[in-house]
């Protein structure tokens, strides 16, 4: 029986203030953190995923006090990532309020993280972000064709983001956000093939990042083995019932919507 896809919305937060740039560049203000987590567990988001995008990149913790009056305004699961290090961020970012935490940058400089959180806290609450792109000319391939960056995107690794979505599953993640480095800021879709060699590769759900532009972007990333899917800019811009609008191409494509 197929599990009912979930539509999220991203809350990219940078010194207390939703943004939203490319690449994690170029930030420009998006508003109110709590606002815009009312106002989108109000249009039947089914959960919410909260990003500092700048804790790892500037070396500081996620912004605590904005998460719990986050947490306080919605009665949706929420995932926090930006600065989470190891088992210390994930027991606080949970008493503020986080049902689950995400890990990009740590788990990449030292995996054992992964058995460290999950050993403590069970898969459940883990959730592995992973932003991939394609590996530029120059550098050496990897035999996906896809690598792994951190800090944001804005650091390649040369680890191979099939491989390693793979290893973290195996470590025990509960879910993998797979982020398109390439797709983010084009409007232009999800990156399918990216999500198809991931879907291959793991048994986890899958949380398909990056790129949707219209609602008729969502359905083809589900197609191709996403579990639910994200999304920003489309949210923060778009018109009141983009939810609405979204939950309801993925449902006259034949797939079931919360």
């Amino acid at each position: 029986m197929a599990v009912a896809v979930r539509v999220i919305p991203c809350l990219d937060v940078d010194a207390g203030r939703v943004v939203k740039g490319i690449n994690f560049e170029g930030l420009r203000d998006a508003g109110d953190p709590v606002e815009l987590a009312h106002r989108y567990d109000n249009a039947g988001a089914d959960e919410l995923t909260f990003l500092d995008v700048t804790a790892s990149s500037g070396n500081r913790e996620t912004t605590f006090d904005v998460v719990r009056r986050t947490a306080e305004e919605v009665f949706i699961p929420l995932t926090v990532g930006g600065g989470v290090r190891g088992v210390a961020e994930v027991d606080k970012l949970l008493r503020y309020g986080a049902d689950k935490a995400s890990i990009n940058t740590a788990a990449v400089a030292r995996p054992d993280v992964i058995d460290e959180i999950t050993r403590h806290f069970g898969s459940q609450v883990l959730v592995l972000s992973v932003d991939a792109r394609r590996t530029r000319p120059g550098s050496e391939p990897t035999a996906s064709g896809f690598e792994v960056t951190t800090h944001g995107g804005r650091q390649g690794t040369g680890i191979d983001a099939v491989a390693w979505a793979k290893e973290a599953a195996e470590r025990g993640v509960g879910e993998i956000l797979l982020n398109s480095i390439d797709a983010d800021g084009t409007k232009d879709g999800f990156d399918l093939e990216l999500i198809r060699l991931v879907r291959a590769a793991v048994k986890v759900p899958i949380i398909a990042s990056g790129g949707a532009g219209e609602p008729a972007h969502f359905p083809p990333a589900v197609e191709a083995g996403a579990d639910a899917v994200l999304a920003a800019s489309i949210f923060h811009w778009g018109p009141d019932d983009m939810m609405s609008q979204v939950k309801t191409a993925i449902r006259e494509a034949g797939f079931e919507v919360r």
